[in-house]
């Protein structure tokens, strides 16, 4: 039982150091006038995790610096997507 709770001690401690910084770029095609990349960047910068977001209107895309322990890609297509911009991974 010590053993086990032990292990399970030390797993808890490591388990931050998994955690790393991530870098993605989503391509999001329905960005139509130059204030778009406005309310995408709002929506992005709202993720929990979120360290760092650049929207340019050409080449449509937006790229995010997060944390992967705290969010995901996929939550990151939800936020454009609820924002009226559906986007995916370039």
């Amino acid at each position: 039982m010590k053993k086990l709770l032990a292990t399970l001690v030390f797993a808890t401690v490591i388990a931050p150091a998994w955690a790393a910084t991530q870098t993605v770029t989503l391509a999001v095609p329905g960005m139509n006038c130059a204030t778009c990349p406005i309310t995408i960047k709002k929506a992005l910068s709202k993720v929990d995790g979120v360290s760092k977001v650049d929207v340019t209107f050409e080449p449509r895309e937006a790229v995010v610096t997060f944390d992967d322990a705290k969010t995901s890609v996929q939550k990151l297509t939800k936020a454009t997507g609820d924002a009226g911009y559906p986007s995916h991974v370039k």
